[in-house]
């Protein structure tokens, strides 16, 4: 996340899909148009040829040809990736590469997807992302399995698959095809709050909801609100109710969710989650004003005391470190249970990969852009992110010797907590503009607002899945 983070640029959060001049109805409508113009455009033909395959170069990198890397421009900023790309002009010092970081990457990258000379390598992320399912389902992306096959940096007998974090290759998969998507970074989801608070209100971190609604109440009492969240932006709010569903109901649940099932929304897990969350708002426990709140905003008046929980990633560590006190002791915690009913153990979360890194199918350089993330998934270039951002990788490891911040340490403990509860919902992947728009906006973002109730809320959901699932230009994904 770095200096040139999202803190400059207010309302353009790091998932934040939505331009706020747009209007909601109509931001998937250029989105569209824009990929199926590209699909048009002329195929290939000008690639660099590729070099010679040796132990030293196992993808055969062309090694006088030049690499162009385009960065999303937010919470993670872009030294990382620059650091990355000086190892790789030291292994291929006559390749010249030039490197960007920009916020809007769909601006600055449709003009060259339509012209078919994209970069060798992006990092698609943020308020200007390029719908993945979209990309793939347009045969955009280059397929990543040479890469994933290739011999590891740092020990060539393991491929780069096997050093990888599980489920992440996975990710990267659209209905079992090959890998067209790299997750970078490695998120863990949940409640995030800070223990010095919570000490001085004489409280833990409440383990049930009945704990939870407790904690709130005493927090009132001394004036302070239970939860805040980006109000603008309440496509987070899922970061910690997807796992609370999947805990209370099973995993099963949220797959179909992400499979489009019929009234997969109408499901008892869901609606006991949403009267859960919708409690929160009625109880007065919600801090006032945090529908207007953006996700810098929300962030900051967690920080600052007004408001215990907030729902959210492992990034905001990183995003929020300049108004995070001294002695804040960031945590992070799991959803709690609803009651001894819920299908899976406390300790249940959601993590997964993030900051999704792609290689254009008309990339001059492919083969370029494949080796340049083989670096970034070696122990070096993965501890230097972790120094740099305080966050995970993809990389499984890297953190030895490192000291490192309150909040990734506990995040580390809640992956090891959850040991084989983790839960890893597709729908933001799948369906950018579905899980964006329509349920966060316009359904969990009205219901916590108090504008809907939990009932009005699943079922203006469930229509607007249905209406997805119906959809003809929209490529379906499910799990297998």
């Amino acid at each position: 996340m770095g200096s040139t983070s999202a803190h400059h640029h207010e309302g353009l959060g790091r998932r934040d899909l939505i331009k706020r001049s747009a209007a909601i109805g109509l931001i998937s409508v250029p989105t569209m148009t824009f990929l199926s113009s590209c699909a048009s455009s002329d195929s290939g033909g000008n690639q660099v040829d590729k070099g010679k395959k040796t132990k030293e170069n196992p993808l055969g990198v062309n090694a006088s040809a030049p690499l162009e890397v385009v960065i999303f421009d937010g919470g993670f900023g872009e030294q990382y990736a620059k650091d990355a790309e000086a190892v790789y002009r030291k292994m291929y010092p006559k390749a010249k590469v030039k490197h960007a970081a920009t916020q809007k990457i769909q601006s600055v990258l449709q003009p060259r997807f339509n012209g078919g000379t994209p970069p060798d390598l992006i990092d698609n992320a943020g308020a200007e992302q390029m719908d993945m399912g979209v990309l793939v389902g347009k045969k955009q992306l280059t397929d990543l399995t040479a890469l994933l096959d290739a011999p590891s940096i740092d020990d060539p007998s393991k491929k780069v698959r096997d050093t990888l974090r599980p489920g992440v290759a996975a990710m990267g998969q659209f209905d079992g095809q090959p890998v067209w998507i790299l997750y970078y970074a490695y998120t863990v989801y949940g409640v995030w709050y800070s223990k010095t608070a919570l000490d001085r209100l004489d409280a833990e971190y409440p383990e049930t909801w009945d704990d939870m609604l407790a904690v709130c109440a005493k927090a009132k009492k001394k004036g302070i609100a239970g939860w805040t969240y980006a109000g603008k932006h309440p496509y987070y709010i899922p970061f910690s109710l997807y796992p609370f569903i999947g805990k209370i109901g099973g995993r099963e649940v949220l797959d179909a969710i992400d499979n489009l099932e019929p009234n997969a929304w109408k499901h008892p897990a869901v609606k006991a989650a949403f009267e859960a969350y919708y409690e929160l708002y009625k109880k007065g426990y919600v801090l006032k004003g945090t529908p207007g709140l953006d996700h810098i905003q929300s962030q900051t008046a967690w920080n600052e005391g007004k408001a215990l929980f907030i729902p959210n990633g492992s990034w905001v560590e990183n995003e929020s470190k300049k108004t995070t006190p001294k002695d804040f002791e960031m945590r992070v915690g799991a959803p709690s249970s609803l009651d001894e009913s819920d299908k899976m153990p406390f300790g249940t979360i959601w993590a997964s990969g993030g900051e999704p890194f792609i290689v254009p199918a008309k990339a001059k350089n492919p083969v370029g852009g494949m080796e340049q993330l083989r670096i970034m998934l070696s122990e070096e270039s993965s501890k230097n992110f972790t120094r740099l951002v305080s966050s995970l990788t993809s990389f499984n490891g890297g953190t030895d010797g490192l000291t490192l911040p309150p909040g990734l340490t506990s995040a580390i403990a809640a992956l090891d907590k959850a040991g084989e509860n983790v839960l890893n919902p597709r729908l933001q992947d799948w369906y950018v503009a579905l899980q964006k728009e329509k349920i966060g906006v316009a359904g969990i973002g009205e219901l916590m607002a108090g504008r809907l109730t939990p009932v009005e809320a699943i079922k203006k959901i469930q229509d607007y899945a249905d209406e997805a699932a119906k959809d003809e230009s929209v490529q379906h994904f499910k799990h297998q």
